[in-house]
C-alpha cells in the first residue's frame, strides 16, 4: 500500500463513528498497543469514503484496516517516546478540523430535509464535541510528529532525482498541460486619515439606527456590511479563541449576550457587533465591517504613478526588476520580483483552469501576450487584501503542452522523487516496529492481503 503522509484517519473514525451499522454487535477488530480498533470505526471510514465520493475499488476494508494499523503504530511510538502535545496546539488543530467537517455538512439535508450539523448530528453542543474528541486529536498530533521524524531530514540529490526519472516507464510520464508564471506591480491608493474619519462616521450612524432600533442588526448587515462572508448571514459570525483578528476577539469576549459593542477596528476596516452566545471559548456573534474607501485624489495619485511606471517600462528606461522595487507597494510580491504565487501550490506556476478559478481577469488580461509583454495599468481586486488595486501584469513563462522531462519539469520529479524516498523509508519504519509492539487482529481479517506482515506466521 501506499502510505500517505498520515492519512488521520483517527479523527475522521471519531466523527464518523455514528455511520456504522446500528443492529451489528460491535466488537474490537485489531489493537495495537493499548490502543483498539472497534469494528464500528471500521464500518464507520468505509461508509464516510463512499460519503466523500470515493470510488468502489478505494473502500477496500482490508487496505482501510491496515491504514488504521499503521496510524496507531505511530501512535504507541509517540507514548513509548513520551511526545508531548500542547493543549494549544490539540485546541488550534480541532478548530481546523471541525471547521472541514461543517463545511462538508453545509448541504447535507436529513429525510426531512432540514440541514444538518454536527450539533444536531451528535445532540451536543460545539464545547461537547470537542471535549469528546480531545483525547483523540492529542494522538493524532502525537503520530503526526513520530512520522514527521521519519521522513523530516530526507532530501534528493540531483542523480537521485535523474534515477528516479529513468525508472519510470516512458508510457507512464505524466502529461503537463500548458503551465504559467505572471508578475506584477502594484500600487494600492493610499487611504488617508480623511478617508477613515468618512467610515467611521458611516458605521457609527450606522450603529445609532441599530441601537435606537430604527433598523435591525440583521437589515442593516445585510444592506451594509461590507464583509461578504456574513453579511447575506445577518453578520452571524461563530467562531472561537484564535480564530479571529485580536481586537475582534477581545470585543467579542468583553461583552455580555445581547449587548451591543461601539465601533472598533481591525486591518480590515470599522466594525460594530452584537453578542448572540458564548459558551467557554465558543462564541456567536452578529458583526457589521465598512471598510475605509480611497478618495478619488488617492485613486488619481496612484493612477499617475502607474502611467509613469508603465512609460518607463514601455520605453526601456528602466528594468522589471526595478519597477518593481520602486513603483510597487504590494506585500505579497515586492519582495519576489513580481512574482504572483499559486495559492493551490504554492508555487509561482499555474495551470489555465488554477489561473481562472482564482482570478479570471488575469487569464483574460495576458492571454494574448507575448513572453515578458506587459498589460496597461488597470484597476483590479486584490482578495488577498480585501480591497482595490492598480496593477500592470506580465507574462513571465508560457509552456506548451508536453510529456513530462527533466529539462522542463525538474521539480516537478524532485517532489515525485522525494515523495518515492519517503514512502520507502516509511515503510522500512513500520516493517522494524511491527516486530516489537503487540499486536492483534481478529480472525476474520487475518486473511486480508495486507502489504505489512502484521502478525508473525505459524512456523
Amino acid at each position: 500500500m501506499k502510505y500517505s503522509i498520515f492519512l488521520s484517519l483517527l479523527f475522521t473514525l471519531a466523527l464518523t463513528k455514528s455511520f456504522a451499522q446500528p443492529k451489528m454487535v460491535d466488537k474490537v477488530v485489531a489493537q495495537v498497543g493499548e490502543n483498539i480498533i472497534l469494528y464500528s470505526e471500521l464500518e464507520g471510514q468505509k461508509q464516510a469514503m463512499k460519503q466523500g465520493g470515493a470510488s468502489p475499488e478505494d473502500v477496500n476494508e482490508c487496505a482501510i484496516l491496515e491504514q488504521m494499523l499503521y496510524n496507531f503504530l505511530l501512535v504507541n511510538q509517540a507514548e513509548l517516546d513520551s511526545i508531548q502535545i500542547s493543549n494549544e496546539q490539540v485546541d488550534a488543530e480541532m478548530e481546523n478540523r471541525l471547521r472541514v467537517y461543517e463545511n462538508q455538512m453545509k448541504n447535507v439535508k436529513d429525510e426531512k430535509g432540514n440541514p444538518i450539523t454536527l450539533e444536531s448530528f451528535y445532540g451536543k453542543t460545539k464545547s461537547q464535541i470537542k471535549e469528546e474528541f480531545r483525547a483523540t486529536i492529542k494522538k493524532r498530533m502525537q503520530g503526526q510528529e513520530v512520522e514527521r521524524g521519519i521522513t523530516a531530514d530526507l532530501d534528493v540529490s540531483p542523480l537521485e532525482v535523474e534515477t528516479f526519472f529513468n525508472s519510470i516507464p516512458k508510457d507512464s510520464l505524466p502529461y503537463i498541460n500548458s503551465q504559467l508564471s505572471f508578475q506584477q506591480i502594484a500600487v494600492f491608493p493610499r487611504i488617508t486619515k480623511a478617508d477613515k474619519e468618512i467610515a467611521f462616521k458611516t458605521i457609527s450612524d450606522l450603529r445609532k439606527q441599530v441601537v435606537s432600533g430604527k433598523v435591525t442588526f440583521c437589515t442593516a448587515a445585510a444592506l451594509h456590511s461590507e464583509d461578504p462572508g456574513s453579511a447575506k448571514n445577518c453578520g452571524r459570525y461563530e467562531a472561537t479563541r484564535g480564530m479571529m483578528a485580536k481586537p475582534f476577539e477581545a470585543t467579542a469576549y468583553s461583552l455580555k449576550v445581547g449587548q451591543i459593542s461601539e465601533v472598533f477596528e481591525t486591518e480590515y476596516g470599522f466594525h460594530f457587533m452584537q453578542l448572540l452566545d458564548r459558551k467557554g471559548d465558543d462564541y456567536v456573534v452578529a458583526h457589521i465591517l465598512i471598510a475605509p474607501k480611497f478618495s478619488l485624489d488617492s485613486l488619481d495619485a496612484a493612477s499617475k504613478r502607474m502611467d509613469k511606471c508603465y512609460d518607463q517600462l514601455k520605453q526601456n528606461k528602466i528594468t522589471w526588476e526595478d519597477a518593481v522595487k520602486i513603483y510597487s507597494n504590494d506585500a505579497n510580491t515586492k519582495e519576489n520580483k513580481g512574482y504572483i504565487t499559486n495559492p493551490m501550490t504554492g508555487e509561482i506556476k499555474w495551470s489555465v483552469e488554477e489561473v481562472n478559478q482564482v482570478d479570471p481577469m488575469m487569464f483574460q488580461l495576458t492571454d494574448g501576450l507575448e513572453l515578458n509583454q506587459i498589460t496597461a495599468p488597470t484597476l483590479y481586486f486584490d482578495y488577498n487584501e480585501r480591497k482595490e488595486a492598480i496593477r500592470i501584469v506580465r507574462v513571465a513563462e508560457r509552456t506548451k503542452p508536453h510529456v513530462g522531462n527533466l529539462k522542463d519539469d525538474y521539480n516537478l520529479f524532485r517532489m515525485m522523487a522525494l515523495e518515492d524516498k519517503k514512502q520507502k523509508a516509511i515503510v522500512k519504519w513500520t516493517k522494524s516496529k511491527i516486530s516489537t509492539a503487540y499486536i492483534r487482529i481478529d480472525d476474520a481479517y487475518k486473511d486480508c492481503p495486507f502489504e505489512n506482515q502484521w502478525i508473525p506466521k505459524a512456523p
